[in-house]
């Protein structure tokens, strides 16, 4: 098992930064993978960004390209979420996501351990 521990959500306005953090318990199994997705009220979860564990490779939704940067330390079993530019478009409950694979990281599916959330509002 893994916990998954975020941080680092609030209230932001309009083009304001923010970085999201999760801790995991856990340095190599079932993080080869670590992941954000984020879910706006009445919407489903949507796949936001990922990193690989042993070469520090991103992926990003195209939503958030050039806003966002996803890193990690592996020292710390920590994943960092930068968010700036923050549009209002952007208020969700963010969760931090990991697995042993990254066969399908841009889904939800591809995720065994997940954590418990954090909000971000961005609002004026």
């Amino acid at each position: 098992q893994v916990q998954l521990v975020e941080s680092g959500g609030g209230l932001v306005q309009p083009g304001d930064s923010l970085r999201l953090s999760c801790a995991a318990s856990r340095r190599t199994f079932g993080t080869y993978i670590m992941g954000w997705f984020r879910q706006a009220p009445g919407k489903e979860r949507e796949f936001v960004a990922a990193i690989k564990r042993t070469n520090g490779i991103t992926y990003y939704a195209d939503s958030v390209k050039g806003r966002f940067t996803i890193s990690r330390d592996n020292a710390k079993n920590t994943v960092y979420l930068q968010m700036n530019s923050l549009k209002p478009e952007d208020t969700a409950v963010y969760y931090c996501a990991s697995d042993n694979s990254a066969a399908e990281l841009t889904t939800q599916r591809g995720y065994a351990y997940w954590g418990q959330g954090t909000q971000v509002t961005v609002s004026s």
